[in-house]
């Protein structure tokens, strides 16, 4: 049997262009030679469609879609994840040959944890499906079905399957690429059985798919494997292994890199902009996040401004400028003092016998995210906020100020992961993007005169580890200090996360790079009394 794993790219929603994807995927397999063509889970719809499955118009819109589907399917079995409304609504696998649905799967395990909530949709399928393509025997799941150990993948195999397929849209976060693949391996050798898994690819909203489909053998060895982070058609004749292709994955910062890109650039096509802004001061983040939209978009695509006050130093005023230059962007200086002088006569009466606090501080990053909104308003582009992790997670950040954007590229990066990346950055280019001055530079926000990040907070490469311990692992603050990290820094950090939940409920989305963002996977509530 010839095999193809149409690894695509949909849009939630977008029926017309799914079914024109999957289409030309259907005769691109069929021209190849391929007996069987393997499309993601809800590859009709996008993934995940959430609420739009509670509208009758848009399932039985998207079953409508999938009949005109079928009868693409001439001498060819398709596998095409859709909803099905048969009595309850299914996450369901449509079988399709000889221009006809001729049959159905229906998934059996409903994850509802971290960025799933498929039991608020979905009933559970209890049935097997298992069908023949080219004298094979070729059971059918989808994606959580085979996550967890035994049925279905057990007792399709003890019915005579040869091969597993399996329909997926597994998101992205670093390190899952290879989790992912461990697990469809030890699968594979608890039935004895090979393995194929589907994996749509592309971004929606915060989440990131990353392709990476596989074929794996009965003992677990990888025969295939499709590049991430784009689509493809993974054909392989299954009688021939050896011919097949592995791509290699990428490290952990690599992949980190591929799903930045691929986020920003879904994020912009998908809701159809032309073009971003991002605001430069000179400083790593705005830095790299300029750098990773030229990467997505392209340099005509990308206009960069810088917004200097009395406190922006020279250094970083030609930082921003170099760093335009570098990638070939469109850039504009807005000097914001004429601004703050306004405000400041506005508010002297009000401010009269007050020393100058965080408030005056606080209207320098309101003023830029002020103007950055109005030439995004005037031209339509996208504004890209460059606020990292490290930031959010302890309210580092100025609501309606720095936090202003409609995506927010790196909210799922530590601060020390922003540095890793300028460096890869700069290495995968051969030349300097980032300027090194930039890299090299003590973080800080420039809002007052001779201001350091670490004035407010603890050194960036201590607090990462606390943050990543305390808000994507739930260790508690006796647990941390058991664990050895500064009780000083846990009890400090530990307090501006806790205070910082309102600011980040306001925050843009952004790309989801770990097992626990903020927003889709940890969901704490503002008003809490509860301290660790």
């Amino acid at each position: 049997m010839k095999l193809a794993l149409a690894q695509i790219n949909p849009v939630v929603g977008d029926l017309d262009g799914n079914r024109g994807l999957i289409a030309a995927r259907i005769a691109e397999a069929r021209s190849a030679g391929a007996d069987l063509v393997v499309f993601p889970e809800l590859a009709v719809t996008g993934y995940p469609p959430e609420d739009l499955l509670l509208r009758p118009g848009f399932v039985s819109a998207a079953r409508a879609s999938l009949d005109l589907i079928a009868a693409q399917t001439q001498n060819i079995v398709a596998l095409v994840g859709v909803p099905l409304l048969d009595g309850d609504l299914y996450n369901a696998c449509a079988i399709c040959t000889d221009g006809e649905i001729t049959g159905w799967m229906k998934k059996w395990h409903l994850p509802n944890y971290g960025v799933f909530d498929e039991k608020r949709y979905f009933a559970s399928g209890e049935e097997l499906s298992l069908i023949e393509v080219a004298g094979s025997k070729v059971g059918i799941t989808i994606c959580e079905d085979m996550w967890i150990p035994g049925p279905p993948t057990t007792e399709l195999a003890a019915a005579g399957a040869e091969l597993v397929v399996n329909l997926s849209a597994s998101p992205f976060h670093v390190g899952r690429a290879s989790e992912r693949e461990a697990i469809f391996s030890s699968r594979a050798r608890e039935s004895a059985v090979r393995v194929a898994l589907c994996n749509t690819v592309g971004g929606q909203d915060e989440l990131i798919f990353d392709g990476h489909s596989l074929v794996i053998e009965s003992d677990g060895t990888v025969l295939a494997r499709a590049p991430g982070f784009e689509e493809t058609l993974l054909v392989m004749d299954l009688e021939q292994p050896e011919a097949a292709s592995v791509t290699p994955l990428g490290d952990d910062l690599e992949q980190m890199r591929c799903a930045l890109v691929l986020g920003l650039r879904d994020y912009v096509r998908k809701n159809g902009f032309d073009a971003v802004i991002v605001s430069v001061s000179g400083g790593i983040d705005s830095a790299v996040t300029a750098a990773l939209a030229v990467e997505a978009l392209g340099p005509e695509r990308v206009h960069c401004v810088s917004m200097p006050s009395r406190y922006s130093s020279e250094g970083t005023r030609s930082d921003a400028r170099r760093l335009a230059e570098n990638l070939g962007c469109d850039f504009r200086e807005l000097p914001i003092e004429p601004v703050l002088e306004a405000y400041t006569t506005v508010l002297a009466q009000s401010f009269a016998g007050r020393d100058v606090d965080v408030a005056e501080e606080n209207l320098q990053a309101r003023t830029r995210g002020t103007i950055a909104m109005a030439l995004s308003n005037k031209f339509g582009w996208l504004l890209v906020a460059s606020g990292n992790k490290s930031e959010l997670s302890v309210g580092y950040a100025t609501l309606y100020g720095d936090m202003a954007g409609g995506f927010a590229l790196l909210k799922d990066v530590f601060k020390t992961d922003v540095f890793r990346l300028a460096r890869h950055l700069n290495e995968q280019a051969g030349r300097e993007l980032i300027p090194r001055s930039t890299i090299e530079r003590a973080p800080s926000a420039e809002l007052r005169e001779g201001q350091l990040d670490e004035d407010s907070l603890p050194p960036y490469s201590e607090l990462d580890r606390v943050l990543e311990a305390y808000v994507e692992e739930d260790r508690s603050l006796d647990e941390l200090s058991a664990d050895g990290f500064d009780p000083d820094v846990v009890a400090r950090a530990v307090a501006l996360i806790d205070r910082a939940e309102y600011k980040r409920r306001q925050a843009p989305p952004g790309v989801r790079l770990r097992p626990k963002a903020f927003g889709r996977d940890r969901r704490t509530p503002i008003t809490n009394r509860w301290r660790s």
